[in-house]
């Protein structure tokens, strides 16, 4: 179990946790994943819906945030990648969506969340044969965080499915209408 016990910081953190209650796969309540923040030393941990956000709203200064909770959610026999952000980083996600309009309906963007910046990994994707679907990398190489236009969902997805067998993997994909909502919780 890691020591969470030190200062503490008055910056919100949003953590990710992949794979969570998707397809009958990876059940995690999310009583327990407060729990296991709660174990962790992480105080006022809210959920949001049942896929692994998670939102801590003053967590441990210096501690790995995502690297605690995959070891405390290992602890409790479930073995996955957890993404974080801080309340700032957050902000400039919502802030940098290269699709507004496509964003009105918050089921047509999404935003893959990936635990090392994305590199050159799009270099040798032809995304033009997945026309009308799109993808943006706002940041350049450094950036962590991979936006996609999916004008007929994720579930129907040929791009999604695509990014998903390589150039984003491990990632974590959310819609437009659970980030914006996860940045309302984090301002509150």
């Amino acid at each position: 179990m890691v020591d969470a016990t030190v200062a503490r910081v008055g910056s919100a953190v949003v953590c990710l946790v992949r794979g969570v209650n998707v397809g009958g796969r990876g059940k995690l309540p999310m009583a327990t994943l407060r729990q296991v923040a709660a174990d962790l030393g992480f105080t006022g941990a809210t959920t949001y819906l049942q896929s692994g956000n998670l939102v801590l709203p003053d967590p441990p200064e210096g501690l790995d945030v995502a690297a605690a909770l995959e070891a405390g959610l290992g602890d409790v026999g479930f073995s996955t990648t957890v993404m974080s952000r801080t309340a700032a980083a957050w902000a400039a996600v919502v802030a940098a969506n290269p699709f507004p309009r496509a964003a009105v309906d918050g089921t047509r963007v999404h935003v893959a969340f990936v635990s090392e910046p994305v590199g050159d990994a799009f270099d040798d994707v032809d995304t033009s044969r997945f026309d009308p679907e799109r993808v943006r990398i706002v940041n350049g190489p450094r950036s962590t965080e991979v936006y996609l236009s999916l004008p007929g969902g994720i579930g129907r997805s040929r791009l999604a499915a695509h990014l998903g067998r390589g150039a984003l993997e491990p990632a974590t994909i959310r819609n437009w209408n659970t980030v914006t909502a996860l940045h309302d919780l984090v301002a509150e």
